[in-house]
Parts: C-alpha cells; sequence; structure tokens
C-alpha cells in the first residue's frame, strides 16, 4: 500500500514536472509571438536583370559581432557559406567576403533564376533579410502595320503595333510627326509566362498626311528607343490655280491673252479641261496642253474661263473672268489724269502768287505811313495853323530828320 502511495507521488511529482515545463515553454513560445525579433542589422536589397546579363546579391551587415553570414537559393540551398560556395554551380562567384558584407554574383540570369534569397546571420536567434530576383526579358522588334497602303484623303485608317513576348508587359505610345497620339491597347500572357500588347490607331487624314512618318514608341524597363514606324501615303485631288502670263495690266481690244493652268495632286491630274461658262471657247483660241491662248481679243469675249483637273480621287477648278476694254480707255483715262495733274499744279502756282501779293501789299502799305509821320513832324507842336504850315514846310529843310524807303 505503501508502494503504491509512492509510485503515486513519484507519477504527480513527474506531472507536475512536466506541466511546468510546458508552461515555460507556452510562455516563451507566447512571448515571442508578442516580442517577435525584428532583422535590424542585416541588410539586402532587391534586384530586377535583364536576361543573360549578370545580377549582383549584396548581403551587408551592420556592427557584426563575428557572427557567419551565408546565403541561400529560393529553395533555402546554401549558395555560400562565408566564403565557401557548397552549391555547384559555377555561374555564382564571390565578388567580396568580410565581416560585414557577402556579395555574390550571378551571370547569365535566365528565368529559372528568378525568386527571393535569402541572407541569413548565425545569431541567437538567426536573422534573415531577403533579395528579390527579377528576371527582365526584353520583347521582340514591334511589328507595325496598316489596313491599307495607300489612304484617299478624308477617309480613315487603322494602323496596328504588335510588341511580343515581353515580361513584365510593354506600354506602347504613338506620334504622328512631332504630335502624339492615343490608340488603344491589349494585352495578353502567352503560354511560357510572356506578354504581348497589341496597340490599335484610327485616324482619318488629309493631304498635309502624306509623307508624314507614324512611330509606335515600345516602352519596357530592359529596353530604350523601341520603335517601328510607317509612312502615310494619302491621294487627293488636285489643287487648281489659273495664271496669267500676259498681258500683265487692264486688257483692251487687239491685245492677246495668255493662261496657264496649274494642276497639282496625287496621283497627278489626269485630264485638263478649258471650258467657258454658259458660252463656248472663241472658235479661234488655242489650247495646248494646260495653257489657252486667243489673240485680237474683243468684247465678245468677255465672260468666265474655267480650268478642270481631275484625277482619280475627284476633280477641281479654277475661274478666271475675261473683261476687254476699249482700245480709247486707256487713251482717255491718260488723258484725264494729265489734265487732273496739269490743274493741280496752275492752282498751287495761283495760290502762291496770291499769298506773295498779300504780302507785299502788307508790307507796303506798313512802310508808307512811316513816311508821312515824318514828313509832318514839325507841326505836331504849332499854336496855330500857319505856324504849323511854316514848320512843316521847313521840316524839308532838315535833312537829318528825313528819311525815305524805297523797295
Amino acid at each position: 500500500m505503501k508502494q503504491v502511495s509512492n509510485m503515486a507521488n513519484t507519477s504527480n511529482g513527474s506531472l507536475a514536472t512536466l506541466l511546468l515545463l510546458f508552461t515555460i515553454s507556452a510562455a516563451i513560445h507566447t512571448g515571442a509571438a508578442q516580442f517577435p525579433v525584428q532583422s535590424q542589422n542585416l541588410i539586402a536589397d532587391n534586384v530586377s536583370v535583364v536576361e543573360g546579363e549578370t545580377a549582383t546579391i549584396s548581403c551587408r551587415v551592420k556592427n557584426n559581432d563575428d557572427s557567419v553570414i551565408q546565403l541561400l537559393n529560393p529553395n533555402r540551398q546554401t549558395i555560400y557559406f562565408k566564403d565557401v560556395r557548397p552549391l555547384k554551380d559555377a555561374r555564382f562567384q564571390l565578388v567580396n567576403f568580410s565581416d560585414n558584407e557577402l556579395r555574390v554574383s550571378l551571370s547569365n540570369v535566365s528565368l529559372s533564376d528568378e525568386g527571393r534569397y535569402v541572407c541569413q546571420l548565425y545569431t541567437d536567434p538567426p536573422q534573415e533579410a531577403y533579395a528579390d530576383i527579377t528576371v527582365l526579358i526584353p520583347p521582340g522588334n514591334p511589328i507595325i502595320e496598316s489596313r491599307e497602303d495607300i489612304v484617299s484623303e478624308g477617309n480613315e485608317t487603322e494602323i496596328t503595333c504588335t510588341s511580343m513576348g515581353s515580361k513584365p508587359a510593354a506600354t506602347i505610345r504613338w506620334m504622328k510627326g512631332d504630335k502624339e497620339l492615343k490608340g488603344k491597347s491589349k494585352v495578353e500572357t502567352t503560354y511560357d509566362k510572356m506578354f504581348t500588347v497589341t496597340s490599335w490607331l484610327r485616324l482619318t487624314v488629309t493631304r498635309e498626311d502624306d509623307g508624314v512618318p507614324v512611330v509606335c514608341i515600345v516602352d519596357h524597363p530592359a529596353v530604350k528607343d523601341f520603335q517601328a514606324q510607317k509612312y502615310l501615303e494619302v491621294q487627293y485631288k488636285p489643287e487648281v490655280k489659273i495664271v496669267v502670263e500676259f498681258p500683265s495690266g487692264p486688257i483692251r481690244e487687239g491685245e492677246n491673252l495668255e493662261l496657264t493652268c496649274q494642276a497639282k495632286g496625287k496621283p497627278e491630274p489626269q485630264q485638263v479641261n478649258w471650258v467657258r461658262v454658259e458660252d463656248d471657247v472663241p472658235s479661234h483660241a488655242v489650247i495646248t496642253g494646260s495653257d489657252l491662248f486667243i489673240e485680237n481679243l474683243n468684247k465678245s469675249y468677255n465672260g468666265t474661263y474655267r480650268c478642270v483637273a481631275s484625277n482619280s480621287v475627284g476633280e477641281a477648278y479654277d475661274d478666271y473672268i475675261l473683261f476687254v476694254r476699249d482700245s480709247q480707255a486707256g487713251t482717255e483715262a491718260q488723258r484725264s489724269l494729265d489734265h487732273a495733274v496739269i490743274g493741280g499744279v496752275v492752282a498751287v502756282v495761283v495760290f502762291a502768287m496770291l499769298c506773295l501779293l498779300i504780302v507785299l501789299g502788307r508790307y507796303f502799305a506798313r512802310h508808307k505811313g512811316t513816311y508821312f509821320t515824318h514828313e509832318a513832324k514839325g507841326a505836331d507842336d504849332a499854336a496855330d495853323a500857319d505856324t504849323a504850315i511854316i514848320n512843316a514846310e521847313g521840316g524839308h529843310n532838315n535833312s537829318d530828320e528825313k528819311k525815305e524807303y524805297y523797295i
């Protein structure tokens, strides 16, 4: 009975011990959950690298206390333990090893190398930092196509640009000359987890767009200035202009007239015709290609002469209004002009002479008054009329006070 009691006490003591250990362990785990260990001293950076190039992974430690640094791959296989490489992959090479850094290069990177690499520091507990390697795969040469090679002015056309096999997906921009245009794009994922981007551009063309380049620009972190272009070819109806070769001034009876029709279009005008609106072209008029020649004009030839040019896109025209003047109209007009000029000159001369006569008259009148005043100067102080006459007559003998003016 006593043995059973001792066994029971022993069992109770063991159970108590186990419970105590479990409680302490639970408390430790709970404390660890409440106060997680932060990787404050270990640093690693993410890396983006173009496929086929070299990626560099750097594990750096601040204030290291001689703890061991190692680098693991995404499968948590050790690539480098300190400066020793257990992994048999010669593409991994040690670049630098010290107490504060483990730097490793990976050459000829492929898509299979992408993932999260682990920098591990042997402390208590161990610290970890992560370096994500992202492999960039540049797109293939962009392919640009148009719905039609030749477009008529005023019509809409569609141009397509495709960028294939990239990672991540590329973006596509459009330029027409020096102006940026907006297209619509679609992104598709291929079986090998690559991306294909297609963009459509729709625009209505004018004759000014002929020969202008439309550029498809592919933006991707792995490439720069990746583009393709296509030149617009626009057809348009002719532009027509009538040029007067001679005469240069007003047209009078008996003179000759020569007109030239200038027509330009794409394609070049196939036909150029001269017509006279609301009447026939004079029978003796000579039409040579785009030139119209009429000699010995008279008023019966007055009217509107039209040049019509056409091509496969359409037709256009320009008008010239012929007005023939009398043969004497110019002479009479010149005579009228001469008479007017002469009359104007005569009027100016007459006006100048009148002004001169007025000035001279005022001048003579002023000096004549001065002469009479000096002549009667001796009579001003006379007591009576007889004395005044005597004094005035005596004034003629005083030559020092008498002045005369002549012009």
